[in-house]
């Protein structure tokens, strides 16, 4: 997607213009105040009125195609309802990327049926100063209306969620037709020209931002779509490996004897079972003037069985996300690599599978993990702590100032927040406070989840210095983040545990079914903000 700052979008040749409407805005005057070109002084009444007899309002999540019948430089008219200014949000702006992004699909589409070729020119008149003039007039109008935002963060989150929205994976379909080729992300050659008030400056920083962020997203709901018996955790080190060297990043892949001499013995003991040999994934971005090093650590199971504690047929189908952690994280390295703030970043992914091979690990083994403490395993299937423990301790020897960790963790975050929000816990309030802020800035949500001191006393072992499960079917997302903060050795810490928002089963929006990303958008943010 190629982006251009345009003083005047309706002057452009283009296939299609699109203009979002606020509710109850005059078609008429939005058209006027968009400075169309038009050869026929008629059709922007007739325009008007066919959106008046089709019902348009401006309803937010409405949408009109109208033609111009050539009398004007753009093919189609695209109105996009944004709703009540008053209640109007970034997800208001996304929501128009996705209905801006399928329209234009469909024009791909059909050109594809008609063997036609080359790129899709679209206009967009953004229209946020009308957004904040309106805000904050009337008596009844929402406290929303305090939080204006700019036309960057809208702009930003148009063009995030058009190529997240554009996202597909085909790679194993045997049979391909047009509207599967229409679909596919890499077919679609789009030049969008923007009318709005944002500087060419920070237009060009948002724009880069933007399409870094969604194409390392896609990136990374690739890695999570791929079977498992290719995305193993050598194939993982390798992709990991190909962003560094793109990236200009730093790369350490450390092999199990390597693992075995740092003393790893909770990342060990995951791993016995498996024949896939391990592989500890380190990427290192350093800024010249930075003040601190984020540890960024990503759970990268690449399969989980469950081991010994083995998963129903059900429990295990969809797997293979259990790296979903890891794939965020590389993600959020591909963007700082390409963005390269002013703070350094080191990410260490624990990466093996789960299975119940003849050496795997036993219910009643104890663990002696790199920091010293030992761990007596009483669930098998609680092998996400277990490596993130040691991938931890890992981070701090190398000297990290504060640490994320993200992961695919517990069943229990899905009871306890479904799909719609990720479980956040930390040792420091205004680490977690930031992070779910920069989830904030691109639609990801967190809800935070409490670590009682009385969560420890379910991790108590007779035999060793901890249970690697608390107790059985009790606040298994606060324990398990319990467990985790045993190792953070003081440092700011937090704990993102994204099993329900990883996957899901249905597209909505710009989230695609399957592996959907969760988190790389969250990370990005949140140390782009740390290196201003």
């Amino acid at each position: 997607m190629q982006v251009k700052l345009a003083s005047n979008v309706g002057s452009i040749k283009a296939d299609l213009l699109i203009v979002g409407v606020f509710a109850q805005e005059n078609i008429k005057d939005v058209l006027a105040e968009s400075k169309l070109t038009i050869s026929d002084k008629h059709l922007l009444d007739s325009l008007a009125n066919m959106a008046a007899e089709e019902g348009f309002v401006g309803r937010a999540g409405q949408q009109l195609s109208l033609p111009t019948y050539d009398k004007a430089p753009f093919k189609r008219l695209f109105l996009v309802g944004l709703g009540n200014a008053s209640e109007v949000t970034l997800s208001s702006f996304r929501k128009l990327g996705v209905q801006a992004a399928k329209r234009v699909i469909a024009i791909k589409g059909n050109s594809l049926s008609g063997k036609a070729k080359g790129s899709t020119s679209v206009s967009l008149c953004l229209r946020v100063a009308r957004l904040k003039e309106t805000k904050g007039k009337g008596k009844g109008q929402s406290k929303k209306a305090d939080a204006v935002f700019s036309a960057a963060a809208a702009l930003e989150s148009i063009i995030e969620a058009w190529i997240l929205s554009s996202f597909t994976f085909l790679k194993y379909k045997s049979t391909k037709d047009d509207d599967k080729e229409s679909k596919k992300s890499d077919n679609l050659s789009i030049t969008l020209n923007v009318q709005t008030d944002v500087e060419s400056g920070i237009f060009k920083k948002v724009v880069e931002k933007a399409i870094a962020m969604a194409s390392a997203t896609n990136m990374a709901r690739t890695l999570i779509a791929e079977p498992p018996s290719y995305m193993t955790p050598t194939r993982l080190a390798a992709e990991a490996q190909r962003i560094g060297t793109d990236n200009n990043l730093s790369v350490k892949i450390l092999h199990p004897a390597q693992v075995e001499k740092l003393g790893m013995g909770a990342l060990l003991g995951v791993a016995k079972g498996a024949k896939e040999p391990l592989r500890l994934i380190v990427l290192k971005y350093t800024a010249a003037k930075s003040k601190k090093t984020i540890g960024l650590i990503g759970k990268g199971i690449t399969f989980d069985s469950g081991g010994l504690s083995l998963k129903t047929a059900v429990g295990m189908e969809h797997m293979k996300y259990d790296m979903a952690g890891a794939a965020a994280v590389l993600a959020a390295m591909q963007v700082i690599g390409q963005l390269k703030p002013n703070v350094s970043v080191l990410a260490v992914i624990a990466s093996t599978e789960n299975m119940p091979g003849s050496n795997a690990l036993h219910p009643g083994d104890v663990l002696k993990s790199m920091n010293g403490k030992t761990i007596e395993v009483n669930n098998t299937d609680a092998e996400g702590r277990l490596i993130l423990a040691d991938a931890i301790t890992y981070a701090l020897r190398e000297g990290v100032d504060e640490l994320i960790d993200i992961a695919t963790l517990t069943g229990a975050v899905v009871s306890a927040l479904g799909r719609v929000a990720a479980g956040i816990m930390g040792s420091d309030q205004t680490l977690v406070d930031n992070v779910i802020a920069s989830g904030k800035l691109c639609g990801e949500q967190f809800w935070q989840l409490p670590l009682f001191v009385e969560y420890k006393e379910g991790l108590k072992s007779d035999i060793a210095d901890l249970k690697n499960a608390g107790s059985r079917g009790e606040a298994g997302s606060s324990s398990a983040a319990m467990f985790l903060k045993e190792f953070a050795e003081g440092k700011p810490w937090a704990h993102l545990d994204i099993a329900g928002v990883g996957w899901t089963e249905r597209e909505r929006d710009e989230i695609c079914k399957g592996g959907t990303g969760f988190g790389a958008r969250t990370l990005s943010n949140y140390v782009l903000s740390q290196g201003r």
